[in-house]
């Protein structure tokens, strides 16, 4: 006796069709999905770095910030603690960048106002003692002029040209600027060794020129500024600056100079007179600034 089993046949693109449907329903359940909050926590992220005033002043942090998000938006299929965590952990070390930016910005800015007002003060003592002393060469020559003294009045004549004349020989021979703030002698980089605060042996020649001026006028004052460029971080600068500028006033403290005379200001990166991407611009400003104040108002017109 024949049993005859019959079994009910599918065609073939039936059955390829249902699997990779079911394959795509399996594939959308299973597929990993970043966790939540890591989207928040890159968009205050790209906040930051889109904020000029901030993105370059914590590199550091805003490095680790990066590397956290990133990890944060990594996919988690199962461990949703673990996706928690990592989002928290991106979203404080954002705000650790942008409190750390937020604070170097604020320093910055301070350390410009008081420059600003450290200039200022000279600008006005500068203009002062400019004033008192036409006031007494206008006085002495009216007195001249009044008691009709015309020999003492041509004898101060030349000596007012004498003394103009010694004046300007000896700017040129320190090679300094005639400008409103006085007159600036800009010593370049060769004063120091890289990174190094003490003056070279040898290398101050404009240094003690500069130790003869002041000695020929004991009456002027002197601020003395320090410069740097860009290289390293601002707090560094600003330090290395500073010791060069009083390192410059001790040396002409040595010299017989009073210190009552002179004033030491770090001004840092902040003032350069070059392009800080260049090696030659960055040379130029690594510098120390003297300014001397303006010089007698009997020589005024001749050294202006």
């Amino acid at each position: 006796m024949n049993t005859h089993r019959t079994s009910r046949i599918f065609p073939a693109p039936t059955i390829l069709a249902s699997a990779a449907v079911l394959l795509a329903i399996a594939g959308c359940a299973t597929t990993p999905m970043s966790p939540p909050g890591a989207a928040d926590a890159r968009a205050k992220l790209t906040r930051l770095q889109s904020d000029p005033n901030l993105v370059n002043r914590a590199p550091g942090a805003l490095k680790e910030a990066e590397a956290a998000v990133r990890t944060a938006e990594q996919p988690i299929s199962k461990d949703e603690a673990l996706g928690a965590h990592r989002v928290y952990m991106a979203d404080r070390k954002v705000e650790i960048a942008a409190a750390a930016a937020a604070t170097r910005y604020a320093e910055d800015q301070r350390s410009v106002l008081e420059a600003q007002r450290s200039r200022a003060r000279l600008d006005a003592r500068t203009q002062e003692a400019d004033a008192a002393r036409a006031d007494a060469e206008a006085a002495r020559k009216a007195a001249a002029l009044a008691s009709g003294d015309a020999e003492a009045a041509r004898a101060a004549a030349a000596d007012a040209n004498s003394d103009a004349a010694e004046l300007q020989r000896q700017i040129a021979e320190m090679q300094a600027e005639v400008t409103d703030r006085g007159l600036v002698l800009t010593l370049g980089n060769v004063l120091f060794a890289t990174g190094k605060s003490d003056v070279k042996v040898g290398a101050a020649s404009n240094l003690n020129k500069l130790v003869t001026f002041l000695e020929k006028y004991p009456d002027r004052t002197a601020a003395i500024e320090g410069h740097t460029d860009n290289v390293g971080s601002d707090s560094s600068n600003q330090a290395l600056s500073q010791r060069r500028a009083e390192s410059v006033r001790a040396y002409l403290v040595q010299q017989g100079i009073s210190a009552r005379r002179l004033t030491a200001i770090g001004m840092g990166e902040g003032d350069p007179v070059a392009d800080n991407d260049t090696t030659s611009g960055r040379q130029q400003n690594r510098r120390v600034v003297v300014v001397i104040d303006n010089p007698p108002a009997k020589a005024a017109g001749t050294a202006n």
